[in-house]
């Protein structure tokens, strides 16, 4: 969470620093700074509240002032102290020597922050993030490098900072340890950042940080050393994403944008992949032999949120297609129940960003305890990608409303791929390996066809609008869309909403069925349908308003529903691509049918980089 953005060069500062945090907004938005040196002393403006409030005070109370091209910038997310003036970063030791922008936890920040008010330290703020300010101050002897590296050693927990000194005005030191850092290198510039969106309009050569680098960052060198002061390299890559990718391109919000690309994405995502010849997915990047493939006794698949109804997704493939039990693990859970893990078990990591807090400390777990492990992540040379060393980028390029979308369907339509090339190397017959990767190649055309939809969904969604809750079912392959479905409208309209096996309503929740909370029933015409239809009967029978899914030219659903979603028809395994889209647009219309903020939803950030 949190987004962290400092600069130091020839631009003008403070639009670039500004520029980098609209970027990094989706990240958090409680409350955002900025820190400069003028004078020969640092300068911090902060205010509570979105990038434009800080940019109006900015306009107010800098003019014509003369300060070096150095500085650092922050947009939060709380996690220690509420969102407040006193608690926004950037934070400042007692003397104003040292100033520190943060995204993480330290956990012994309490114990750090009583021996630092004994020795006469006095605090401002009620985060955990001031204790790295007057830590360095307290360490600092005339070497800025020193100082940091030795408060990190007192740190428990996890950080990605950049820090600045009136002492040393041409350089900022980026650390990280948990928390993804990473550094743009432009011509006479340089750029840190906590995400390659605030950075990739200015340039797209970068180096990524590991856990435990110290990076002293001037505009025309980057000094990296580990923890102990010793140098280290890192290499320089190339980052593929065009900076228009990030801009609205004239979509009211990046969430429709993004539901808008889905088809774009899914092309990128499958391309050079499928082979129908050899009726199987070519997927260099998990690099594992048929024989490696043929061991495999059973899968795990870790993820968190959106990314983890993708892996339940998942799990259907796996077993339908390649006959291997596998099964989803809630990643925050994962390293606490001592999962049971053998060396012929592939953990299979799953996130968006790459960088998810969770899913990482599973994917340390897993090899730790001598499990195959890959990752499918988004994000090129993100943090869960390096340590897995195998796995499958999404390329369905940068996501930047809250509320993932193209995300999950790249992600299960990876699934899928990885399911057909696992049961080619077991029991799955090439016949019919060939017509599902045919149906993935197919997948684009159904999504633009969905997508015309949409002005039936949008009707239909300024109908509900003024719902409080609402209750997703669904069975099979679309039990886990009813769960993210549920979660899509959570997310961004605020309505209290469910999602449950269909099953499950007969087991308690349809108690709270009336004729205020509508069912929206995922009725496509796959197996499973005829128990769904029994289930909108019960739902109706307690005056529930029924909102069905269901596949074009299918009248038995419209005999039960109150309004009907038509979908293109297709086989089970891509029915919850199209599905998901439908309750994607669905969201996204009561959201702003309700006036909500849609890409920056309250309480929410984008990427969960701490437990």
């Amino acid at each position: 969470m949190c987004g962290i953005v400092g600069y130091v060069g020839n631009r003008p500062l403070i639009d670039t620093l500004i520029n980098g945090l609209k970027r990094l907004e989706y990240r958090g938005y409680d409350s955002s700074g900025i820190a400069f040196i003028e004078n020969n002393e640092i300068r911090v403006i902060k205010e509570v509240g979105k990038v434009a409030t800080l940019l109006k005070t900015i306009s107010q109370e800098i003019e014509n002032t003369e300060f070096s091209a150095t500085g650092i910038a922050h947009t939060r997310w709380a996690t220690h102290g509420e969102p407040s003036h006193r608690n926004s970063h950037p934070h400042l030791d007692s003397k104003g020597n040292f100033a520190v922008v943060h995204n993480g936890i330290i956990e012994n920040y309490a114990a750090l922050k009583g021996q630092l008010m004994a020795k006469g330290c006095k605090f401002n703020s009620d985060t955990d993030t001031e204790v790295i300010a007057h830590l360095i101050s307290e360490l600092y002897e005339g070497d800025f490098l020193k100082a940091v590296a030795a408060a990190l050693k007192q740190l428990n927990g996890t950080y990605g900072i950049a820090v600045i000194s009136k002492f040393h005005p041409d350089m900022i030191i980026a650390a990280r340890k948990g928390s993804p850092i990473v550094i743009g290198v432009g011509n006479e510039e340089m750029i840190v950042a906590s995400d390659i969106s605030a950075l990739i309009s200015y340039t797209r050569k970068v180096i990524y940080l590991d856990d435990n680098d110290i990076a002293v960052i001037k505009k025309n060198e980057v000094d990296i050393r580990n923890i102990d002061i010793i140098p280290v390299n890192r290499e320089l890559a190339h980052v593929d994403w065009d900076a228009g990718a990030a801009e609205k391109g004239g979509f009211d919000h990046f969430m429709l944008k993004e539901i808008y690309e889905q088809d774009s994405a899914v092309v990128n995502t499958i391309r050079g992949r499928i082979n129908i010849e050899e009726a199987t997915a070519i997927l260099s990047g998990l690099g594992f032999n048929p024989r490696e493939l043929a061991s495999i006794s059973n899968i795990i698949i870790a993820a968190c949120g959106t990314s983890m109804h993708a892996g339940l997704v998942g799990e259907y493939f796996f077993e339908d297609l390649a006959g291997i039990p596998t099964e989803v693990a809630q990643a925050a859970e994962f390293r606490y129940r001592n999962p049971i893990i053998r060396p012929d078990t592939l953990v299979i990591a799953v996130s968006q960003s790459g960088e998810t807090a969770d899913t990482l400390a599973a994917v340390r777990e897993s090899k730790n305890k001598g499990a195959l492990v890959a990752g499918i992540c988004n994000v090129v040379g993100s943090t869960i990608a390096r340590e897995t060393g195998s796995g499958i980028y999404l390329h369905a390029g940068p996501e930047i409303g809250v509320a993932s979308t193209k995300a999950f369907t790249c992600q299960v339509i990876t699934l899928l791929m990885m399911a057909v090339k696992f049961g080619r190397s077991r029991r799955l017959a090439r016949n019919r390996a060939i017509e599902v990767l045919e149906e993935i190649q197919n997948v684009p055309a159904l999504i633009k066809e969905t997508l015309k939809s949409a002005p039936e969904i949008e009707r239909i969604a300024k109908k509900y609008s003024g719902i409080d809750n609402a209750f997703y079912i669904g069975r099979g392959y679309l039990y886990p869309v009813a769960l993210e479905g549920a979660l899509k409208l959570k997310e961004i309209s605020y309505i209290h909403a469910e999602g449950y096996h269909a099953a499950e309503l007969k087991h308690g929740p349809i108690a709270l069925l009336e004729e205020k909370v509508p069912v929206i029933a995922l009725a496509n015409d796959i197996p499973g349908k005829d128990k769904i239809l029994s289930n909108m009967q019960e739902c109706k029978a307690r005056k529930s308003p029924i909102i069905a899914t269901a596949t074009i030219g299918d009248l038995e659903v419209q005999n039960i529903a109150n309004d009907v979603i038509y979908l293109p028809r297709c086989s089970e395994y891509v029915t919850p691509i199209v599905t998901v889209i439908a309750l994607q647009l669905f969201s996204y219309y009561v959201a702003r049918e309700r006036g909500c903020s849609i890409d920056q939803p309250r309480n929410l950030a984008k990427s969960v980089t701490v437990e």
